[in-house]
């Protein structure tokens, strides 16, 4: 009786209505960033470099039949990548343009798994989000010329947002206490150095201390911050470390748009008069509120399909505790999709041979052949793109003519500075070798 009625209480707090403000500024930021990072994409003329002039792709497992389209064509969709987050921005065609940008932007990550990064997957999962809620129902063009937009919303549309947020930031703080990056101040010890040139803060770079300062904080910070930002009292001072955290992070480290997107997502957790106040400057020509309504209703089976959704968000970043002796950072079984953000100095050499099954030869592959210094680098310090290529390599050389090729590799991984090991035995086949989801049981053990 008493867990019924906790769950009738939460199902009511879920659905009480509240103002639309809070959904309609996510939705004009997340337009805007969106809009802003394909331009900056295509201006750095990156989809030349990351799609169109690479031999090979390397897949993300089960999305192996994720095909590069040609070279026409992937300008044609950055285009259209670009039009729909202007339409997300604008509330104009508010459904096509979510659906468009989430298939558009989604395949561009799925295409090559060397790109992958905790950020574009974030903005794979809102821009998922953002398909199903009623981002435009007013402060839009679709509002404004349908004369109808709506003042209220259920809780829960804006509460989905809060809540993946607050899961990016927890799950990274999380994932940073671990003997390296609390009890050694690794990776940091090893990057701030780095940065001794930096204006002001540099000078401290070199002191050790400031490695461990920068290890707690950071993991205080990520663990801490949703719940301090959701607390009204500590809001606007969390905020204010929101701004310096991704501001100094932003500056050390080269991670693109993903601090700007995250010092601008995070106001969503900012009241609804905040919101409103922010609303007030926008022209009333093109965002007027004509035939305002109250509340708009939302389908309740929606409500299940994000209860699934957080489901699987809580509990798929711990698939790592099902493999025997894992080692995280060394196997990397269970790394990607868990908002482990920055949290190792890995780096690996790799040379692979190629043997013709017949008579034996056997040859050294030059990696640059086939692969851009990008792909070769992230490349030779993960496993599953390690077997990749291997079979990458069997293939293109049976169709050169060797016979019945095998292929074996001489990987030296380090990892957050400790000497280099062997990560694989050089004398294996990879080639006889398959991915999956079980444990990569061919992995030499950790330094």
């Amino acid at each position: 009786m008493i867990v019924a009625m906790a769950i009738s209480t939460f199902i009511r707090f879920l659905l009480q209505p509240t103002s639309i403000a809070p959904l309609a500024v996510f939705r004009i930021v997340f337009g805007a960033l969106m809009f802003f990072s394909t331009a900056r994409f295509m201006a750095y003329n990156w989809v030349e470099e990351h799609f169109v002039k690479p031999i090979f792709h390397f897949k993300y497992f089960g999305f192996y039949w994720v095909e590069v389209l040609p070279a026409w064509a992937m300008y044609g969709l950055h285009w259209l990548m670009l039009l729909s987050a202007l339409g997300i921005l604008l509330g104009c065609f508010y459904r096509v343009s979510s659906i468009l940008f989430f298939i558009c932007f989604t395949y561009t990550e799925l295409i090559d798994l060397t790109y992958y990064l905790n950020h574009y997957y974030f903005v794979s999962i809102v821009a998922a989000l953002m398909c199903t809620l009623p981002a435009h129902a007013a402060y839009s063009l679709d509002a404004f010329w349908q004369k109808k937009s709506y003042t209220e919303v259920p809780f829960w549309t804006i509460g989905v947002l809060k809540l993946q947020l607050g899961i990016v930031y927890f799950y990274a703080g999380i994932a940073k206490i671990n003997e390296d990056w609390l009890f050694e101040a690794l990776p940091l010890r090893i990057w701030l150095p780095a940065h001794t040139d930096m204006w002001i803060l540099g000078y401290f770079f070199q002191f050790v201390w400031v490695a461990y300062l920068f290890s707690w904080v950071g993991m205080l910070y990520d663990v801490f911050i949703p719940f301090l930002l959701n607390y009204k009292p500590t809001r606007w001072v969390a905020y204010m470390a929101v701004v310096i955290f991704h501001a100094l992070t932003g500056l050390l480290f080269p991670i693109g748009v993903f601090p700007i997107v995250m010092i601008f997502s995070t106001l969503i957790f900012f009241s609804s008069t905040f919101h409103e106040r922010l609303l007030h400057y926008l022209p009333t020509r093109f965002f007027g509120t004509n035939s305002s309504q109250n509340a708009l209703k939302m389908p309740s089976w929606l409500l299940i399909i994000f209860c699934l959704h957080f489901s699987f968000q809580l509990l798929f970043p711990f698939r790592y505790l099902l493999y025997p002796n894992n080692n995280l950072f060394w196997t990397e079984e269970g790394y990607r999709f868990s908002w482990r953000v920055m949290l190792m100095e890995k780096a690996g050499n790799a040379t692979f041979y190629v043997k013709d099954g017949c008579t034996g030869r056997e040859g050294v592959v030059v990696n640059s052949d086939f692969l851009n210094l990008h792909q070769e680098k992230q490349m030779a310090m993960q496993p599953d793109m390690i077997l990749q290529y291997a079979h990458f390599l069997a293939k293109h050389y049976a169709a050169q003519g060797i016979c019945n090729p095998k292929v074996r590799a001489e990987v030296y991984v380090t990892l957050n500075g400790r000497v280099s090991k062997l990560l694989i035995d050089p004398h294996i086949d990879l080639t006889q070798l398959q991915d999956g989801w079980e444990a990569k049981k061919w992995l030499l053990p950790p330094p």
